[in-house]
């Protein structure tokens, strides 16, 4: 069984994201009781569940670190999908995973999630 998880997009966010082939219909986060999977236009993450090993929601992002395709950290190389500045889940990885390359050699240790239900999400996650 998958539980779907739609981004929220704030109006600012929208033209942005289209861009780069990001729109409601084409980013989403799956959730099964084996993996997470992120969609993001044409970028993927996928990684086990029992990689995720720490989730918190966070928010407060500036609109020029988040709008439009993924940003990548480079303090941290943690990759960030977001649809919004306002509320997102932020996880951590045991094992980085790739998901902003083509060729898929940037790891991650984290990701974070602007979804639209932020604290549903990290529900499913975690079990709280």
């Amino acid at each position: 069984m998958s539980t779907r998880f739609e981004f929220a997009f704030a109006p600012a966010y929208r033209l942005p994201a289209l861009v780069f082939g990001i729109r409601p219909e084409t980013a989403h986060v799956d959730v099964t009781d084996e993996e997470l999977r992120v969609r993001f236009g044409p970028w993927s993450l996928v990684t086990a569940r029992d990689n995720i090993v720490g989730a918190e929601i966070t928010g407060g992002f500036g609109w020029l670190k988040t709008a439009g395709p993924p940003h990548l950290s480079f303090s941290d190389r943690g990759v960030t999908f977001a649809t919004n500045g306002d509320r997102a889940v932020c996880l951590r990885f045991a094992t980085p995973v790739a998901g902003i390359d083509p060729t898929r050699t940037i790891r991650h240790p984290g990701a974070t999630l602007t979804v639209a239900q932020p604290d549903l999400l990290l529900r499913a996650l975690t079990g709280g």
